[in-house]
């Protein structure tokens, strides 16, 4: 048996590699082939395209890639055609993938999805192609479930990956050991992204507010799969500030964490660590993409508490004064950093519904496998 994964980002990496992990636990003999990062490359999964040479964060942005992304897509497409897998399953990244689906489904090839698209947020048209062109659906928060079943999608809920992971043994100490960090100061965990564009929007007002509040604090920066180690260096410049390569770990440790919006605040509110949200992006991208959006808030911790637990600076509002504002109130204990672990808490609590205790990407690969042979 073969089959076609295709993800775009650091998460749908991890999600992938997890996949492909739990395929070949179901059926030792599978092939993995499509486009991923490293993580899905050391899972077992053939990389006909990085994930790196197509990740483009923004409307405008995409435009002076597109070239480029054409080509990748279509080298996806034409392998498709030639090795006929017997399933495709399609991880997020929606302008990509919603598109590949479409070919996919002109070829007969059956499509999964696994861990859907936020068409509940904005662009809510796009599920009529999600009904049209996907077998299967597989979400990962529970509310996504109702969504898909009142517009007449197959859909299972399977649970958050990052609910289950296991969890953290390495200690404080040793992690200051690792990556020479000192463990008696307080750290801060900056999360820029996991894209090169999202990274040189987010990081300079990241640094310049940690700057602000001087050298008290150790500031730590977890290297995401999909960014370059060396690259990433450059960009930080002469700031003060720790390569770390376990998000999870780092943010667990962290006193509090400035996040990019996306994955990584799923991440930080499981670790249980007090944060701050921020996001921009370009001006022309904000100003086309804000008017397709439904709601009045982007972190999905706020999303799934169904109300803001943690702050967020977006666009105009992410600047360093406010970053240091807002840290400066959570990081001294007290009243609101004791609010906003409890809320988190709450989080957590509606992420880690166990299911029987499988995890999502076992279980999603058993509902495919088994799909496919009914």
């Amino acid at each position: 048996m073969q089959l076609l994964l295709s993800a775009g980002e650091a998460s749908g990496d991890n999600y992938g590699a997890q996949l492909v992990q739990s395929f070949r636990q179901l059926l030792p003999g599978i092939a993995c082939f499509g486009m991923g990062g490293e993580k899905m490359q050391a899972a077992g999964c053939e990389l006909l395209v990085h994930a790196k040479e197509v990740a483009v964060v923004g409307l405008v942005e995409v435009v002076t890639h597109l070239p480029n992304i054409r080509r990748k897509f279509h080298h996806l497409v034409q392998q498709a055609k030639q090795r006929r897998p017997d399933a495709a399953v399609l991880i997020d990244f929606p302008d990509f993938n919603l598109r590949l689906a479409r070919e996919l489904h002109k070829l007969g090839i059956p499509v999964f999805y696994f861990v859907s698209p936020q068409v509940w947020a904005w662009r809510s048209g796009r599920v009529k192609q999600i009904h049209k062109y996907v077998r299967k659906m597989i979400v990962i928060f529970p509310f996504e479930q109702d969504f898909y079943k009142c517009h007449g999608v197959n859909v299972s809920y399977v649970g958050h990956p990052l609910a289950y992971a296991p969890e953290i043994l390495v200690s404080r100490e040793e992690f200051a050991a690792k990556y020479g960090l000192d463990a008696a100061k307080q750290w801060i965990a900056l999360l820029p992204g996991s894209r090169q564009k999202e990274v040189r929007m987010n990081l300079p007002p990241m640094l310049a507010a940690v700057a602000q509040l001087g050298n008290s604090y150790e500031c730590v920066l977890p290297i995401a799969s999909t960014l370059d180690r060396d690259w990433l260096q450059q960009q930080l410049g002469s700031a003060s500030v720790k390569l770390t390569e376990n998000a999870c770990t780092t943010v667990k440790h962290a006193r509090v964490a400035v996040v990019a919006s996306g994955t990584a605040t799923v991440e930080t509110a499981l670790a249980g660590t007090p944060f701050v949200v921020v996001y921009r992006l370009a001006s022309l991208t904000w100003l086309l993409g804000r008017r397709l959006v439904k709601l009045d808030t982007f972190a999905m911790p706020n999303l799934i508490a169904g109300r803001r637990i943690v702050t967020e600076l977006i666009q105009h509002d992410f600047m360093p004064e406010n970053i240091v504002r807002e840290l400066k109130a959570i990081l001294p204990d007290g009243p609101r950093r004791e609010q906003m672990i409890r809320d988190l808490r709450e989080v957590q609590d509606r992420l880690r519904d166990r299911n029987g205790g499988e995890e999502p990407a076992m279980r999603a690969a058993r509902e495919i496998l088994q799909n496919l042979a009914q």
